[in-house]
């Protein structure tokens, strides 16, 4: 099995936090009570159906929204016990990128990547070309620093989005939707960005999404949101390979929906015992099962499987029928070896 990375230091915390919004005189909880901790350097999911809460939570981190009770914090400061100038010093620590891009329409490229400078009191005209021309650099769009939003793809006005949010040199990235205004293709490239970005710059990102593939390919850790509750945390190699709240059951299935379709068929007519496996780094390539089904002579019929990546750790799943005088032997013998094992309801 692969080695769990150690834990790093909490650069966001929510402590006894939760929200609500008065409508017509009453409270309607958005948010019931948690505490969290997200990391420094990772890149943290925010899972959850329309009217999970998911907004909500993510514009707690800079107070956007101010919750209803408990305390955020980033780093050692308490945002909730700022007042408001020192609250705004702070947000110039946290950037943000919106999932229709909010750039100005009658500002170019690089004025939009400019703004924030200016906004925060930069008025060294050589030191903005300069940050901007590297911002550029880095998303690839030096060549349309002249243009205007109207003159851009999708995935262009995203990457100007990315650019802005990073003027200030925050080390804090926030990531409203970012991508589900955008086709496959280019969602995978604004994906790839932000996981370099995390990468090269140790920035922390919070991403929300309606996702699970956005959260697969990107994300170390991942908080399922279910009417306002947080149903499910965890790294995404767990979440993902062993969902436990039927939310998180139906985006696992909705981002892998040929292997669900073929896991919920009917097994009572399959003979022996259905089991699913799970291998998780290099025992994914290990060909551990034929070993072991050798040694012990248990039969074996694969009924459904893949093998795909989440983030950069290989993994495999595969649903067996396992037949023999040895099955408890050959799951042993399995498990010795780092697999992960499941019995399947029939």
């Amino acid at each position: 099995m692969a080695s769990r990375p150690q834990p790093r230091s909490p650069v966001i915390r929510f402590i006894d936090v939760h929200k609500s919004y008065r409508v017509d005189g009453r409270d309607i909880p958005a948010l019931q009570s948690f505490s969290l901790d997200i990391a420094d350097g990772e890149v943290f999911g925010i899972i959850g159906h329309s009217g999970a809460g998911k907004s909500t939570l993510l514009r707690l981190v800079n107070l956007l929204e101010r919750p209803s009770g408990g305390r955020v914090l980033v780093g050692d400061t308490d945002l909730t016990a700022l007042d408001d100038a020192a609250l705004r010093a702070q947000r110039q620590r946290i950037g943000m990128i919106f999932q229709h891009f909010n750039l100005l329409g009658s500002q170019t490229v690089a004025e939009n990547v400019a703004f924030p400078l200016r906004l925060a009191g930069e008025r060294d005209a050589a030191k903005i070309r300069t940050r901007v021309d590297e911002l550029l650099a880095r998303v690839g769009l030096q060549a349309h620093a002249g243009k205007y939003p109207s003159q851009l793809s999708g995935g262009q006005k995203q990457r100007v989005g990315i650019a802005r949010a990073l003027a200030n040199r925050p080390s804090i990235l926030l990531c409203d939707e970012a991508t589900s205004a955008l086709d496959p293709q280019t969602t995978g490239d604004v994906l790839e960005l932000l996981a370099e970005i995390n990468r090269e710059l140790k920035l922390t990102i919070v991403l929300i999404t309606h996702e699970m593939d956005v959260v697969r390919r990107v994300c170390d850790r991942v908080a399922v949101l279910d009417a306002g509750r947080i149903v499910e945390l965890g790294t995404v190699a767990d979440v993902f390979l062993h969902p436990r709240h039927p939310t998180t059951r139906r985006f696992v299935e909705e981002a892998l929906p040929e292997e669900a379709a073929a896991e919920q068929a009917p097994y009572a007519h399959v003979p022996g015992r259905i089991l699913r496996l799970s291998f998780r780094g290099a025992a994914t390539w290990t060909p551990t099962l034929s070993r072991v089904m050798r040694e012990t002579g248990v039969d074996f019929n694969i009924l459904a499987g893949r093998i795909d990546r989440i983030k950069q750790l290989p993994y495999g799943q595969l649903t067996l029928a396992l037949d023999g005088a040895n099955v408890d032997a050959a799951l042993h013998a399995l498990r010795a070896a780092g697999i992960e094992i499941e019995e399947v309801a029939r």
